[in-house]
Order: C-alpha cells, then structure tokens, then sequence
C-alpha cells in the first residue's frame, strides 16, 4: 500500500532535484528549488492568513501559468481538495460546480476577473478569492493577490496528516448531458495514475514536455511524471500551431498531448515543414477518439512518436494505451485495424466487456467496458445514485461499447449513450464516422440519430469537406453502404462548415442533435 501524499512526492522532486530548471514559461523560468519555496509560502498563508484546513475545497479558474503548479502542490500539503474548473465551460457551469462542491475559496486568473466578477452574487459557500496578476493594482477590492501572499510568507507548512483515501480533487464531467457529476478523486487515486503514466506513457529521464493543453484538465494529469524523471515543464497559456512549433523549436521539448483536434490543425497548416521537430520524440494523444487515416497521416508526417491512451475522469488518466511500437505494423490491413483500436488494457487494469445484464460477452462482441483498477475514483460527490449506477462490486461500468480481438486490443465502438437504435437495430456511429474519414474529400465528420415516424431513429451524418475538394450526398452514402452495408449507411448527409467541439475537443452529440430533436420530449426514439 502506497502511504506518500501527492505533497510528498512533490517535496521528494525538490529533494532530488533542487537546482534543475522545473518549469519554463514565456521568459520565466524556476528551479525545483523555488517551485518548492513558492508552494511552501503559499500553503502558510492558506493555513495561516486565510485559515484554511485539511478537507477545505478550493476552487481553480485558471489559465495556464506557474502559480497554477505552486496551488497545486500548496493545497495538496495542507490536504485541501481542488476543484478545477475548465476555462471553457460556462459561467453557471462554474457556479454550479462551486455551490455543488461547497467551495470556501476561489484561486483565479486575472484575465478570467470579469467573470468572476459576474459570478459573485450567484455564489454561495465562497468566501475567499485569490488572484494570480502581474500587476496587484488590477486585483479586485476584497481580493488577496496571489503573488503578494506568497511574497509574504515564510516557507513553513503545519504537518497534516493524510490518509490515501483522503481526497486531493473533484473534477467535474463537462455537463454535456445534464448536470456535471463531481468525480472524487483521492490520493491513492492520483498517486496511482502518475505511476501508471509513467509505465505505461513511455516516460523517460529529463523530459522536456510541452503544455498546450488546459492544465485544468489533462495537462494537469501529467505534471508529476515529468517531475519525478528529473524533467521540465514548458507552459504555454494557449494552443496555436505557430506558437506550438516555435516553442518545440527553441526548447527541444521532447514530449507533449495533444487531442486529436490539434492534431489535425498541425497537419492542415501550411507551414508545419518550415520548424525543426527533431527534438520531439513522444506524443500522447487522447480525449477524444482519433480518425484511422488522420493518425496515418500523422505518422507519415512526423514518425512513429505517438503514443494513444484511453480512460476517462473517473479514472484518470486511462485504462487502456497503444504504444509507440504498436504503432508501427507491416501488414497493411492489420495497421488499419491497430491504428484504430484504443490499444490494450494498462498493465495494472482488469478489463472485461458486459451486456446489459452485466454478463461478459465473447471476445469480437460488443459490450459495455467495464474496469477494475488502482487509480479508480472513490464515487461522485454528493450523488450516491450516479455512483451506485458506476461503481459495482468493485468494477466501474465506463459507458463506453467496445470490442476486444484475440491479442487483447480494444476497439471503442462508441459511447452507451451515443447509440442510434433504429428499426430494433443497435448502430455505433463511431464505426460510420471512420469510414467518412477514408474518404478523401472529408476533413470532418459526425454522425447522429434523428427522428424517424416509422423506425424511431435513423442515421444522419454531418460532415466538413476540406478545402477544395467536393463530394455529393449520395456518393458519401454509397461510400459507407459499400464498406458497412445498407443498414450503417447514412440516410442523409448534411454538408456543414464547422463540427461542434465540446470545450475538451469532443464531438458535442448533444448540440448536433438538439437541432433535429427540437420540440420533443426527448432525444432518443
């Protein structure tokens, strides 16, 4: 049994590592040395100006910047819960989650104050706010500024007592149907899905790995392992292919994430030849399901470096991966298959595949992922009913259909959810929405259920062609009918200049069908 704190395997990197740079951003750039002290003074003031203890929730509304590692690590040593909250969602998703969470403080961002400001009076257990500014004169009247309390502060930390259970955060589940649940993650949780990483993500010794990524969401996740290799952490406050490549260029990163949508605006920009990419050795890829012939294209673009992982927040990061070597397979027909699996289980999850009745179906049939494994949440937060329907007997029921072949490779058909059942038939809109990919004229795809009198749902897809080039309707659909039949071939095709994203980079079913669903009761049939 695992007994450390994620407080302390941030202090065991200062230890080894004291003078080493940690983290680079813009022009800045800070030792594990003085990440450490910065943590350590802002914990004191925690503890000690504001009053804060073990168990308080602590709200983070922040862009990508080093205060946000120095909260992190602070709140974890005075065993506070975090409670991240992503940029991009609204501002009463944010409300909710903090009333939710019973938040007593709120760390945020100076460019993210006129929110909060509109937030304020719709917020009711947050009595603290801190803000992260350049300049203190900005921070609002009533709020602390984030760097004058570490400024101000000595580097001494009252020793609290953490138990594995205990928890360290509450990530909520973007809210894209109904209210977001408030996964509650614990030390052991945390501690587990670092050391997973590491084993299973190909993690080596001084890393230089870039964050383009919300450090809310998964760029947080993937912190720690870079850490404790010795490595640095480069930060940027936004994704854009110039600023990514230029800073590739100038610190040699040798890892980063990427979702598969940032992927894809890499390989469209015209200019991706002209930067020296050398340096890059590994890139994780996930979030969001990656079409086949993209990831082909990226790896005849960049070379074998990418590395996929699947799971979800409940627990994170993964329970299955594809490594940079099974990447690469001589047989064309087998490479098609691989390239769109989401790879094997990770070394220490249990996986098994059931039907509606929970019992396990045979390998090469559909069912429902469900997984055992260290890193896995303790429930949702104040929701026992969600965490009854999750958590059973030990196992979380993931909602995700997939199917696993002879090697153990599984191959996500898509979300429970996302099922088009049309005529009694079930239909997986992952599986058309790949084949729309082969097609050379699709940039985008995305394929939904609409009403139909008479069969209840039928298959309609939404697609983005690329610049230039043309397709037809009909030829998009006897495209599908020829490779997956007439019952996965879409009835219609709607040409659209966009698909909608969620703030994670995932497809947003939920908005593409409320345009069809309009006026009904619900949206299914």
């Amino acid at each position: 049994m695992i007994t450390m704190s994620i407080g302390d395997y941030y202090d065991r990197c200062v230890d080894f590592f004291g003078d080493r740079t940690a983290i680079t951003y813009k022009d800045q750039s800070y030792t594990y040395k003085e990440m450490g002290y910065k943590a350590k003074c802002f914990a004191n003031a925690l503890q000690n100006k504001i009053g804060l203890k073990k168990g308080d929730k602590i709200a983070f509304l922040m862009a990508n910047c080093p205060e946000y590692i120095f909260c992190e690590y602070a709140i974890a040593k005075i065993g506070g819960i975090r409670v991240p909250l992503a940029v991009l969602l609204s501002s009463s998703d944010h409300i909710y989650m903090m009333n939710q969470a019973e938040c007593t403080t709120l760390i945020y961002h100076q460019s993210l104050a006129s929110r909060v400001k509109d937030m304020l009076p719709r917020l009711e257990t947050v009595k603290h706010f801190i803000c992260a500014s350049d300049d203190p004169s900005t921070v609002m009247e009533g709020h602390l500024h984030l760097q004058t309390l570490i400024e101000s502060r000595p580097p001494e930390v009252a020793k609290v007592n953490i138990d594995p259970e205990d928890l360290v955060g509450i990530y909520y589940t973007g809210g894209t149907t109904g209210k977001p649940k408030g996964v509650m993650l614990s030390h052991r949780a945390w501690v587990y899905t670092i050391l997973i990483e590491m084993l299973d993500l190909g993690f080596g010794w001084e890393e230089v790995f870039l964050y383009p990524t919300p450090l809310t969401h998964a760029g947080g996740c993937l912190m720690l392992p870079v850490f404790l290799r010795k490595g640095r952490c480069v930060i940027i406050d936004h994704f854009e292919p110039k600023v990514l490549l230029e800073t590739i260029e100038k610190e040699k990163v040798t890892m980063t994430f990427l979702v598969p949508t940032m992927i894809y605006v890499l390989l469209d920009y015209p200019d991706l030849k002209k930067y020296d990419f050398s340096s890059m050795r590994n890139i994780i890829y996930g979030a969001s399901a990656i079409a086949p012939e993209r990831l082909k294209q990226a790896l005849n673009t960049f070379g074998s470096i990418f590395t996929q992982l699947f799971g979800q927040t409940e627990a994170p990061m993964m329970f299955s991966a594809l490594s940079r070597a099974e990447h690469i397979v001589a047989d064309p027909q087998r490479e098609k298959e691989i390239l769109s699996s989401a790879g094997r289980p990770t070394f220490h999850a249990e996986i098994k595949l059931v039907d509606e009745n929970g019992n396990e179906v045979k390998r090469g049939e559909p069912g429902e992922v469900v997984v055992r494994c260290a890193n896995i949440m303790s429930g949702y937060f104040k929701n026992p009913e969600a965490t009854a329907e999750t958590l059973k007997d030990g196992w979380l029921y993931s909602g995700d259909i997939a199917k696993q072949d002879e090697e153990g490779f599984l191959y996500i058909v898509d979300r429970k959810k996302d099922m088009i059942v049309s005529g009694g038939f079930n239909i997986f809109p992952r599986e058309i929405e790949d084949v729309l990919f082969e097609h050379p004229a699709v940039k985008g795809a995305a394929v939904i259920g609409v009403p139909h009198e008479k069969w209840g749902e039928e298959v309609k897809a939404l697609v983005v062609l690329h610049e230039g080039k043309s397709a037809s309707e009909e030829e998009l659909i006897q495209f599908v009918k020829d490779r997956k039949g007439s019952l996965m071939a879409p009835k219609s095709v709607e040409f659209w200049e966009a698909i909608p994203l969620t703030n994670l980079g995932k497809l947003d079913k939920k908005a593409m069908r409320t345009k069809f669903w309009k006026g009904k009761d619900r949206m299914v049939s």
